[in-house]
Order: structure tokens, then C-alpha cells, then sequence
């Protein structure tokens, strides 16, 4: 049974990114508590391990995730919500 619940907000580093679950979900990542990225996968593990890599999301120095079998729509949600609270305007990195 999936973990319904995010987890914390974890730093960039090898040692963490390993142990990301391969499973559907979403994800975030932020810099100095800015959301820069809303993203989601069939397996999150290789999505942010791939994403950390684009020049913008680079600069993320934390993520968290959460396991979800529906991660489409949670993640529609998630930036409807962002959008709401930051004048429609996407992440940085969503432009």
C-alpha cells in the first residue's frame, strides 16, 4: 500500500537520491524555500534523478516526493494550487 504522505524535504546529495522509491508520484523541488519545480512519473526515482540535471532545476538545493498511483492529477492540483497563491504565474522552472 502507498504512502499517501509527503516526505520531508531532503538536500541534493547521492546518498539521499538513492534511496528514492521507484514508483508513481510527484515531486518538488525548491531553492531558499521557492518552489522552482512540480513534477511527476511512472518512477520518480529516475524523473528527479534526470530532472536535477536541466540547467534551471540545477539550482534546486532540496526535494521531497510522495508516492501516488493518480500523480497526473495530483500534480495538476498542485500547480492550480501554486498558481493561486503566486498570481497565476507558474514555478520558476515551468515557464
Amino acid at each position: 500500500m502507498p504512502n499517501n504522505e509527503w516526505s520531508e524535504w531532503f538536500d541534493f546529495n547521492q546518498e539521499l537520491l538513492s534511496k528514492i522509491p521507484q514508483v508513481p508520484g510527484v515531486y518538488m523541488m525548491h531553492k531558499n524555500m521557492k518552489i522552482l519545480f512540480i513534477g511527476c512519473s511512472e518512477n520518480i526515482k529516475k524523473s528527479i534523478d534526470e530532472d536535477k540535471s536541466k540547467e534551471c532545476i540545477s539550482k534546486a538545493s532540496r526535494f521531497r516526493y510522495k508516492e501516488d498511483e493518480y500523480y497526473e492529477k495530483s500534480k495538476n492540483e498542485l500547480i492550480e494550487n501554486y498558481k493561486k497563491r503566486h498570481e497565476g504565474n507558474f514555478p520558476e522552472c515551468m515557464k
